[in-house]
């Protein structure tokens, strides 16, 4: 089921089957954006609410009409300066885009990945994939081929899916998301691209996000691991708060990658699933500081720990 051939690939794809693709960020599970039934099984197999938007992927720039209603001049300048690479823009729907990919919106997340194997794909395919992370709905994110087969190989067809193998995702978070539909533009998802980067791009501020959840990653507790996670401010506090844990009886791991934020960003992921894997009932991060990559690194812990609460903790 863990192949290379770019053509099955693009083969299973129009017809009908789903492909898990490699990106930048972390992998992606591709269905034709056009086809209703095919994004049907995306739902099904990540076990994700049809509510939830899809990020459609394409292969430039170039393709954006056919997606998005207008293309406005912030969205020209991102595009141009940030595309491929790992950012989505939240941009007004064109009408021929399904409700299936937009959760029924007046929005569509359009972005140009720049993994070479994922360019490769959306360039031979001639299309839009629309691609969620490759796991089920609201675990953690896959960023190898084996992440992939371990967390959904058995909900795939081996005669109608296929995994992609590139590698390990180089950047190894979700790409930031910016909604340019509203002024100022708000950051929906923090990523590899920061809200510091896109000021200095559009010449102009750009806002926290408010209001309703409209796009993948604004759910308060996602990213999550079967083990509990444990976000503090320094490595004295994590040894603090590990050994409180372990007198409570709790197998605990540290994790602190804070001298490298680049690696912290690559690996997050890889840590998590290895904390299981090391049987661990929980996991203690120390947490980067609130600017750059680190914001997009507190975000994911942060909403990786509040998918179980604080047994210690009054509330607990």
């Amino acid at each position: 089921m863990i192949s290379s051939d770019i053509e099955l690939a693009v083969e299973r794809l129009r017809s009908g089957g789903v492909v898990a693709m490699p990106t930048e960020t972390v992998y992606g599970l591709a269905a034709d954006a056009r086809n209703p039934a095919a994004l049907a099984r995306i739902f099904a197999i990540k076990g994700r609410p049809t509510t939830h938007p899809l990020i459609v992927h394409l292969h430039d720039a170039g393709e954006l009409d056919d997606w998005v209603a207008e293309v406005s001049a912030p969205a020209a300048r991102l595009a141009a300066t940030c595309w491929p690479g790992p950012l989505t823009m939240l941009l007004p729907r064109h009408p021929a885009v399904l409700d299936a990919v937009t959760g029924g919106r007046p929005t569509v997340g359009i972005r140009v990945p720049s993994h070479p194997m994922a360019q490769r794909l959306l360039r031979e395919f001639g299309g839009g994939l629309a691609a969620p992370s490759a796991n089920r709905f609201g675990k953690v994110s896959p960023t190898t081929a084996r992440h992939v087969l371990h967390d959904i190989g058995g909900l795939l067809d081996p005669d109608r899916d296929l995994i992609l193998d590139g590698g390990s995702s180089s950047v190894g978070i979700e790409s930031t998301i910016v909604d340019l539909t509203v002024d100022p533009p708000q950051v929906l998802r923090a990523g590899a691209i920061s809200s510091d980067d896109l000021t200095r791009l559009l010449g102009a501020d750009v806002a926290a996000a408010s209001g309703p959840s409209r796009a993948s990653g604004m759910l308060a507790s996602h990213y999550a691991p079967e083990c509990s996670v444990t976000p503090v401010d320094d490595p004295e506090a994590a040894l603090r708060a590990a050994g409180r844990f372990r007198e409570a009886g709790e197998r605990v791991g540290v994790l602190d990658r804070t001298d490298d934020l680049v690696v912290a960003a690559q690996r997050l992921y890889a840590d998590l699933r290895a904390a299981d894997e090391s049987g661990l009932d929980r996991i203690v991060v120390v947490m980067p500081p609130p600017e750059g990559l680190g914001h997009a690194i507190r975000d994911r812990v942060l909403k990786a720990a509040a998918a179980a609460p604080d047994p210690t903790s009054p509330a607990g």
